[in-house]
């Protein structure tokens, strides 16, 4: 199995060539951070560093979504990979690795919510017309679960609607901090409740609270979002893993480059909590979209028209 970027840095540290070429590498990734433009001398000796860290454990190490000290793994990856990052389609390279345990996003409802410490489940028999209030009553069930979503919820409505707008940023934390240690049989329920009605569909596209996680009081446009997502580690590497697993082919069958549909919506269910959060766009359909526009975008509408599109038209969701 692959080595995790931090005990791969802690091995290469130990090695002095090793360490060497990584001190090289983080100077680089610091001048192309402060848009310090590089002489070719500088970008030759970036590339040397890259190439000569072939044979070393960092090159092809990984992180997990849901390991500790999970920022200081991503800066680490994208250390290593830093000329991947030059374009917004040269993200391919998730630095995730892919949990080979899929059978757990087929658990039926009923049965887990049997399961879940043997409590009554009666209270969910009322709740067949709403499978939306069914996933909440089956996360109720969960201490975990209803704690990390009361903690979002309640941080997400602080100030939100009154003039001291919330706070987005611990909103956000929030969010992921729900989606990365509640296990996804609770929140994928959540996110993804199949709807019959507005009711519903309006209660799902609450899930994440929108006023404070989604949208803003003008719509910015997308580039600046990809932007502030590009300058933040955990945004950038789940931005990576949903352009790996959500990549529409028209060649594919079902228009979908990876056959692994489980794949793309944990890389979508990642996206939320970050500057680049989507949500479904009204209540009655399933539509998803990002909180931006493409207006005005000047000579980089195709590139702005992309990176919407990435969600509002993906054949793969």
């Amino acid at each position: 199995p692959r080595s995790d970027c931090i005990a791969a840095e802690q091995q290469c540290l130990s090695d002095p060539t090793c360490n060497a070429t990584y001190r090289v590498l983080e100077s680089c990734v610091l001048a192309k951070s402060r848009l310090l433009p590089l002489d070719q001398e500088g970008r030759v000796r970036c590339l040397g560093a890259e190439l000569d860290l072939g044979n070393s454990s960092l090159l092809h190490c990984r992180c997990h979504r849901r390991m500790r000290r999970q920022e200081h793994c991503l800066r680490v990856f994208w250390t290593v990979h830093s000329s991947v990052t030059d374009g917004y389609f040269h993200l391919e390279t998730s630095p995730y690795e892919n949990p080979a345990n899929e059978e757990q996003w087929k658990t039926d409802y009923n049965k887990l919510a049997a399961l879940v410490s043997g409590k009554d489940c009666s209270q969910l028999a009322g709740d067949a017309t709403n499978p939306c209030l069914k996933a909440t009553h089956v996360c109720n069930l969960s201490k975990k679960c209803v704690r990390l979503r009361t903690e979002y919820a309640s941080i997400c409505t602080k100030g939100a609607g009154s003039e001291d707008t919330c706070d987005r940023r611990k909103c956000h934390r929030g969010l992921r901090n729900f989606f990365e240690k509640v296990p996804e049989d609770f929140t994928k329920r959540i996110l993804f409740c199949p709807c019959q009605d507005e009711v519903c569909g309006e209660r799902r596209r609450k899930t994440i609270v929108p006023d404070c996680s989604f949208q803003y009081h003008t719509k910015p446009n997308c580039l600046w979002l990809l932007d502030s997502c590009l300058e933040d580690h955990i945004c950038k590497s789940r931005l990576a893993d949903f352009q790996q697993n959500c990549q529409p082919a028209d060649t594919a069958a079902g228009g979908c480059a990876l056959p692994d549909r489980a794949a793309c919506l944990r890389a979508y269910m990642g996206m939320v909590g970050t500057p680049m959060t989507p949500n479904y766009i009204s209540n009655s359909s399933v539509e998803i979209s990002l909180w931006c526009t493409c207006e005005s975008s000047g000579n980089q509408k195709e590139k702005c028209d992309q990176i919407l599109g990435m969600f509002e038209s993906n054949k793969c969701l």
